[in-house]
């Protein structure tokens, strides 16, 4: 009787759509969580354990703001879905662990009220949560832009900043079109110099997006075409470096890996289309290096992605899935006439 029900079950014909999948939105933020785990380590033997303190403080914030505004407005729970947790930890990941503890905080609530709950949640947001609370907390320039120096913190506990040593960036070292001294490529590559929490260290990013890969969380259309972008434009127009040391360093400098890898490719804020995901990456491309090389700021990955994120609508409407039998169709009705 069982096995009858079982075959009546199985030969039904359901709504649409008709694919089923053991994921939800839950396992696939636990997924990304898990990638993000190499950047983490890095960060906390490169900065201390201020680097985990921040992320922490990060997520028990952005999980806070969450549940609260839910339980005002009496909407349903929605921290199970693990969201909260990675729009937290990517928010500290792109800013620097000497970051005041407040001023985290307060991007933590810009990112999850203002930018993700007061669009309805999960899912109708137009742009990236965490890209957009960092943009913010630009409203703090110097607190935004001090970066410590990796090693260089003087005890496992430390919390306060103020006898960190800092020093510039590799990219505040390329702003004027110069490749940085006295630092290594390879150094870049492991994690080895300044810059932001999650952002130092290619290798453990990479180790991230492989995993991700595997998982089958993203596919490669977005971050393969946002980093060809920048390689090309960086090896074409090295102004006057090695053309490879170059592009070696604007790939391995700032946020590109991250944003490429763990941002762009945002279910939320990325076009469904497949054409349309390749014009999205190809777009971050350019902008991160139009910023990069004609702006004043240094880094350029957030806002290239926030201002894409703002053409998703467009994208997906012009580069549209080709329809099964679309063009069987039109042959049809062109031929009747």
């Amino acid at each position: 009787m069982d096995q009858e029900k079982e075959k009546q079950r199985l030969l039904s014909v359901s709504v649409s759509p008709h694919i089923r999948t053991d994921e939800d939105t839950r396992s696939i933020m636990l997924d990304v969580l898990i990638a993000m785990v190499p950047a983490l380590g890095v960060a906390a033997y490169m900065f201390g354990f201020r680097a985990i303190l921040v992320t922490l403080i990060s997520c028990a914030a952005c999980v806070f703001f969450e549940w609260a505004y839910r339980k005002l407005l009496k909407k349903p729970k929605s921290i199970g879905d693990l969201s909260a947790l990675v729009t937290g930890t990517l928010l500290a990941y792109c800013l620097p662990v000497t970051i005041p503890l407040w001023i985290l905080i307060i991007g933590d609530f810009f990112a999850i009220v203002l930018v993700k709950e007061l669009f309805g949640g999960l899912g109708k947001n137009f742009m990236n949560p965490a890209l957009a609370g960092r943009a913010f907390l630009f409203s703090w320039p110097v607190a935004m832009t001090t970066w410590m120096e990796p090693l260089s913190y003087t005890g496992f506990f430390r919390i306060s900043a103020a006898d960190a040593v800092t020093r510039a960036t590799p990219l505040a070292d390329m702003a004027g079109g110069k490749l940085p001294e006295g630092v290594t490529l390879l150094q870049s590559f492991l994690g080895q110099v300044g810059g932001s929490l999650g952002e130092i260290s290619t290798f453990a990013l990479l180790l991230g997006a492989v995993y991700l890969l595997i998982r089958r969380v993203i596919t490669l259309r977005i971050p393969l075409s946002f980093l060809l972008t920048v390689a090309v434009l960086s090896f074409l127009f090295p102004q006057g470096n090695s053309r490879l040391l170059w592009t070696g360093w604007q790939l391995c400098s700032g946020g590109v890996i991250l944003g490429a890898f763990f941002m762009a490719t945002d279910y939320v804020t990325s076009p469904v289309n497949p054409r349309a995901q390749i014009v999205y990456g190809v777009g971050c491309g350019l902008l991160t290096v139009f910023i990069r090389w004609f702006g004043a700021y240094a880094e350029g990955v957030s806002y290239a992605i926030l201002i894409m994120n703002a053409t998703v609508w467009l994208l997906d409407k012009a580069l549209p899935r080709k329809r099964f039998g679309f063009v069987k169709e039109k042959k049809e009705k062109e031929a009747a006439k």
